[in-house]
């Protein structure tokens, strides 16, 4: 019997992307697995049920996990979405379990084994699976879109007929992919460009895309290259230092955050207070509760003339080329789950597999979120 692979509606606020695009379906077509869609799953991203007919169009999600031995999903299901499940499938997405026990419960109730995306270990060889990566370079570029949108003044340097206009200044805290995304992406739309991050080591990768690399006394890294964490000294220094910087900027951009923790706090209030009426904050960490002490997630706000800008779900803002990605690294990590008719038989003692493995036939494998799920049930 050919593998059953559904792909559900996303029922998440706001949400738009799709875990499927018609390259991808393809694929799977070729490889033999049946691929059953919810009708209408694709709309919002603009993949319609006539652009994705090589799949079989279900009209509700309970006939959809009825069918399926496999579902795709971009964000984390609901408990009703969970208890639809056929015991024994598997659910793969992004699911986040450390933000959402109650669903871990679920999946551990109908003996559910499930991969979480973002779970799988950052090597080489999983390049191609890193969903964190890929929907990331999008929240890069659509942060410098935003703050060349809200702000008052133009990126670029210009020679008009009423004289040149100097470029803008923006800097960006956070030199991951979503950070060197808004560097690559301010720098094209013609803005002057400076970044700080706390790792020394990514000066090379900033400098490359033509900005210039913000260099603190203070480090979070020690002399054998490890990171930890700065004392309250020393973050106090980091702000100290950053705010001069900061304080010359059109537009500040942060991307700073911590997977399954609270976004770091390094833009304080004394910080803001400190930058020119009619700057821009766009802060990528809003979801997280935000890397600036003044944010309001999913608000745009006005704060003694500077603009502070909250966004959530940035990535759903492009859900056509998100979605795109973000199947692509569901096929490529696919691939480690199933042999060469297709069958689902995942090898657990690969690392990649082992390492992305959230629960097996219900029991949670993850030995962070086990201790997390073990903590917070111990609380009660």
């Amino acid at each position: 019997m050919p593998l059953k692979l559904g792909i559900p509606r996303e029922t998440a606020a706001g949400e738009k992307r799709v875990s499927m695009d018609p390259t991808v379906l393809t694929q799977l077509t070729k490889l033999g697995i049946k691929v059953f869609i919810q009708k209408g799953a694709g709309e919002l991203a603009f993949f319609d049920d006539d652009s994705l007919k090589e799949a079989i169009i279900v009209e509700d999600i309970k006939e959809l996990s009825e069918i399926s031995d496999v579902i795709w999903r971009v964000k984390p299901p609901s408990l009703e979405e969970v208890n639809l499940m056929r015991e024994g499938s598997v659910l793969i997405g992004t699911l986040m379990a450390h933000n959402n026990i109650s669903m871990l419960k679920a999946l551990e109730d109908k003996k559910l084994s499930s991969f979480s995306m973002e779970l799988i270990p950052q090597m080489s060889r999983t390049h191609s699976m890193d969903v964190l990566s890929s929907q990331a370079s999008i929240a890069g570029y659509k942060a410098a879109i935003m703050a060349a949108d809200l702000a008052p003044s133009f990126f670029p340097m210009l020679n008009t007929a009423a004289g040149t206009i100097r470029p803008s200044k923006v800097i960006v805290i956070g030199a991951s992919v979503a950070g060197l995304q808004a560097i690559a992406t301010a720098k094209r739309l013609g803005a002057i460009v400076e970044a700080y991050d706390v790792n020394p080591d990514t000066k090379e990768h900033i400098e490359s895309l033509g900005a210039k690399a913000i260099e603190l006394e203070v480090s979070a890294v020690n002399n054998n290259g490890n990171a930890y964490e700065l004392s309250e000294n020393e973050k106090n220094q980091q702000q100290q230092e950053l705010a001069n910087y900061i304080a010359n900027a059109d537009v500040l951009i942060t991307t700073a955050s911590i997977m399954g923790k609270v976004a770091p706090k390094i833009i304080s209030r004394n910080m803001v207070n400190m930058m020119k009426k009619g700057s821009v904050i766009v802060d990528l960490a809003a979801e997280d509760g935000g890397n600036c002490i003044l944010t309001k997630p999913g608000k745009t706000i006005t704060h003694q003339g500077i603009i502070i800008h909250g966004p959530l779900n940035v990535t759903s803002q492009m859900p056509s080329h998100a979605s795109k990605m973000y199947a692509k690294n569901l096929f490529n990590f696919m691939s480690l789950l199933i042999d060469d008719k297709s069958d689902y038989v995942p090898n657990f003692e690969d690392e990649v597999v082992i390492g992305a493995l959230l629960t097996k036939d219900g029991e949670v494998m993850h030995e962070g979120t086990l201790e997390l799920l073990n903590k917070t049930l111990g609380e009660k």
